[in-house]
């Protein structure tokens, strides 16, 4: 037997020498005691965050693999100054070098051809980037309701989201950028030249909400008092999809717009002369969606918006980027009209007299400059392309040029605003809208000047909808719903079936349905019967609110309602989606691309090393040497038991 254990020991002792001499990823195990431990130490999964494919009638934008096979290349760090690839190459770029490295391979086919993918370092960027934008300088220009473009609204802006990249893209997260940097490092010190670590890639919208203060009766009913439409945006867009949270812009005007209702929500608002409404629109960062199919269904009597009518609306005040309007000691705002008309005049009146209302408080309102070419981006150009004599003023942070340098990148962090700006804005737009809902009657200035906004529920919004801590997993949110995930992202995703309903739709995502929770227990009456519920109410009038967490919710009259958000060039029709030819009637609809976004599987980003040419004929020769060595022994084997057996 001593003869024919020679084998499985040199057998052993190759495969010992193999696996020292094997290259390594970064993030190897100590020991190696199972099939999982070996995966592990060969692979190294990174978290991070994708660019995807998103498409339109006219073409795509967005990164993607150029094929269906996975992409596999080995790591480098790119360099300005010798930007020169010679094999295609997964690039590790720091944030800083991001706008001009796209702008580059947009017109450089060359380096696009030998680029396999991106990985975005993200680690040290918000100290160190002044500005990042990778929107247009004039976001949405096509939608304009004025003639001038031209105008720099972002002058941050690289326009770098809007073109089509045919190779994965990915932000890496703090972590993963620290080991991606060892890696590209371990492969720039590779004396032989061969770079052995390489990276693996694997590679129609939601709802808006709307709500009146105090509710409607009788919705189906006619309505005498004329209405004061207030609006914010609630979706962001981004560069990478999943890191979109918009916290100045514009989730800082959607918080303040919660917080102003719930000040308003303590008063008597019945007998005031104008009825308050109040909508969270969906799907604005991609051509204003929800704002247009809002005023889509108001002009076909949908059920959505039951009660209410376009003709109707008498003032429109939309509350814009307001994270940022500390300046030195006090918060100033910029009111931007839509026109000259008086009513017009009124709001940006009333945001005045709401202002000196705040004295104590030096929250100051300034008109906007009469140089701008008209009202920044924003929801009331739906308003105002749609019917030009539209009386509307938007509050924003800042008068020509947006404040915010990190407009729709993942920058725009809670780091990016003060709840202290957003809780002004809010106590501005409360008291403006009882002067305003006053009319021609004087004001109580005793009310007036009780409207007190809740400073404490701004700062826990901020945590709610623009933190992973606590996130959506938030008390807060967690009181009206039971949310999908605790890091919130505020993309505005896809539709994934039918369209339609009121309450309880099942394309509305964890913000949408927040809102709708959080305004219809703000805006609801005090009678109802508060019985318990999981679904529809049975009287007239009612919503269940917070029928999604543990134990159901409670009935309440208010007029709270989800209205669909995707383009009005798109019918639902007999299970399949419809695009229809452009409407005369929605100037608008022209310059809508319809987006949607494209199939893809499971998306992934994963680290490992490979081992070179010389490593491969060591495996050979290895592997011959255990083959001769076997057939040797087996040989040697079978000759000394035949004389054994012999002997015997």
């Amino acid at each position: 037997m001593a003869a024919g254990s020679g084998a499985p020991l040199l057998a052993a002792v190759v495969c010992v020498a193999l696996a020292f001499f094997a290259p390594r990823a970064a993030g190897d195990a100590a020991t190696l005691e199972s099939v999982p431990d070996l995966v592990k130490a060969m692979y190294t999964n990174i978290e991070s965050f994708p660019c995807v494919r998103l498409l339109n009638l006219s073409g795509e934008i967005g990164c993607s693999n150029p094929g269906s096979e996975k992409i596999i290349a080995p790591i480098v760090r790119f360099r300005n100054s010798s930007g020169h690839l010679v094999q295609p190459s997964t690039i590790l770029l720091s944030f800083d070098q991001m706008s001009n490295f796209f702008l580059r391979v947009s017109y450089d086919p060359e380096l696009h051809d030998k680029v396999a993918g991106v990985l975005v370092e993200s680690n040290g960027v918000k100290d160190s980037l002044p500005e990042f934008s990778p929107d247009r300088k004039f976001p949405q220009e096509a939608f304009a309701p004025y003639s001038n473009v031209s105008h720099n609204w972002n002058p941050a802006g690289s326009g770098i989201m809007w073109n089509r990249y045919d190779f994965p893209v990915f932000l890496l997260s703090d972590e993963s950028t620290l080991i991606l940097q060892k890696v590209a490092e371990k492969n720039e010190k590779a004396n032989n030249g061969y770079q052995p670590n390489v990276a693996e890639f694997d590679l129609v919208m939601q709802g808006s909400v709307w709500a009146s203060l105090p509710p409607i009766k009788n919705a189906s009913a006619e309505h005498q008092k004329r209405i004061i439409l207030t609006i914010a945006s609630q979706d962001a867009a981004s560069f990478f999809r999943d890191r979109s949270l918009g916290a100045d812009s514009p989730v800082s005007g959607l918080i303040a717009l919660l917080t102003a209702v719930d000040a308003l929500s303590h008063l008597d608002l019945g007998n005031l002369k104008k009825q308050l409404v109040f909508a969270a629109f969906n799907g604005e960062a991609w051509g204003y969606l929800g704002s247009r199919k809002f005023l889509q269904e108001l002009d076909e009597g949908a059920d959505s918006v039951n009660g209410i009518s376009s003709s109707m609306i008498d003032q429109v005040l939309e509350i814009g980027s307001v994270g940022k309007a500390i300046i030195e000691e006090y918060p100033s705002f910029f009111a931007h009209a839509a026109g000259n008309s008086s009513a017009s005049k009124k709001i940006v009146d009333a945001l005045q007299s709401a202002s000196d209302s705040l004295s104590s408080d030096n929250v100051k309102v300034k008109q906007a400059a009469s140089s701008n070419p008209g009202v920044p981006p924003s929801s009331l150009m739906s308003f105002v392309r749609k019917n030009s004599s539209t009386s509307g003023v938007v509050l924003e942070d800042f008068d020509s040029q947006f404040s915010n340098k990190f407009y729709h990148s993942y920058l725009d962090s809670p780091a990016n605003i003060n709840s202290s700006s957003i809780a002004a804005a809010a106590a501005l737009v409360a008291r403006s809208l009882y002067i305003l809902a006053s009319a021609e009657s004087p004001v109580n200035l005793m009310t007036l000047n009780s409207i007190r906004v809740n400073v404490s529920l701004v700062q826990e919004i901020v945590g709610c909808l623009l933190t992973c801590d606590p996130g959506l997993s938030c008390g807060l949110v967690k009181r009206f719903i039971s949310p999908s995930k605790s890091c919130p992202s505020h993309y505005v995703g896809v539709y994934l079936d039918d369209p339609s309903g009121t309450q309880f739709p099942s394309y509305a995502d964890d913000t949408s349905r927040f809102v709708w929770n959080f305004l219809a227990d703000r805006t609801s009456a005090s009678v109802g019967n508060g019985s318990s519920c999981t679904g529809k109410c049975n009287e007239e009038g009612e919503v269940c609110v917070g029928a999604e967490v543990e134990g159901g919710g409670k009935c309440v009259v208010s007029t709270t309602r989800y209205i669909p958000a995707y383009s009005t060039r798109l019918k639902f029709e007999d299970s399949v989606w419809h695009v229809l030819s452009v409407n005369s009637s929605d100037p608008m609809g022209a310059a809508d691309p319809v987006w949607t976004e494209s199939f893809w599987n499971t998306i992934g980003l994963r680290v490992y090393a490979v081992q070179s040419t010389s490593y491969d004929w060591l495996v050979l020769l290895a592997g011959v040497s255990i083959t001769a060595a076997s057939y040797l022994a087996v040989i040697i084997g079978r000759t000394y038991i035949s004389k054994v057996i012999k002997r015997d």
